[in-house]
């Protein structure tokens, strides 16, 4: 299954208030969850989708998609909302579980793909961000073979624990998955990196020579 966890959309990417309003900023948010969710609906062989959230906006979203709804009530953090939907699919006899973020809008088919190719029976894929600090996905099978702790420098963490599992992992470079939104920097990759997402158009709307990028990325 894959599980994408989304937090308040309402609330969303506020390391870019330094150039963006909340209510640019939700939109950003919005369209990369759809960009995300409209490539993972056009691949032949994507397994279920489950979107672990309490956001009025993403629940409609997941719907609309035909993907289930997996309640965060709690609303704490992308760890504990993982977490909670790990321990769901465990009780229905869930074998593997592929976490990704909603905020990577130049995922691809091809990427996918490569992914659960690359899955072994038991044992790990990581994929990371493109600082090599967070992970941008991460294939577990069994789905709580070990837990998930998300943040700025969860890669490295990730890894060690996949390792010492004694199981394969399998670490891949996918570019299209390496680029989440976060940073004015990282929305500048987005506005002048090739294809034409939902987000891609929103952000090359926006004036970016105003944009402290350096300051900021």
């Amino acid at each position: 299954m894959i599980l994408i966890p989304v937090k308040n959309l309402s609330n969303a990417k506020q390391r870019l208030a330094s150039v963006l309003d909340q209510s640019s900023r939700t939109e950003l948010a919005r369209a990369m969850l759809l960009d995300v969710l409209e490539t993972l609906r056009s691949c032949s062989d994507c397994p279920e989708i489950g979107l672990v959230t309490s956001d009025p906006f993403a629940m409609e979203l997941a719907r609309s998609f035909h993907c289930e709804v997996i309640s965060d009530d709690a609303c704490r953090s992308e760890t504990d909302a993982i977490e909670m939907a790990t321990r769901l699919c465990e009780q229905r006899g869930i074998k593997s579980t592929l976490v990704i973020p909603g905020d990577i809008p130049l995922i691809t088919v091809s990427a996918l793909g490569q992914i659960l190719s690359n899955a072994p029976r038991e044992g790990t894929v990581l994929v990371p961000s493109a600082d090599k600090r967070g992970t941008n996905a991460a294939f577990r099978s069994p789905a709580g073979l070990f837990p998930l702790r998300f943040g700025n420098d969860s890669f490295v963490p990730h890894l060690a624990a996949a390792q010492a599992t004694g199981k394969p992992c399998a670490v891949l470079s996918l570019p299209g998955i390496a680029l989440d939104v976060d940073t004015p920097s990282d929305l500048h990759q987005l506005a002048v990196a090739p294809g034409d997402t939902r987000a891609q158009r929103l952000a090359r709307q926006w004036n970016f020579d105003e944009l402290p990028v350096a300051a900021n990325g």
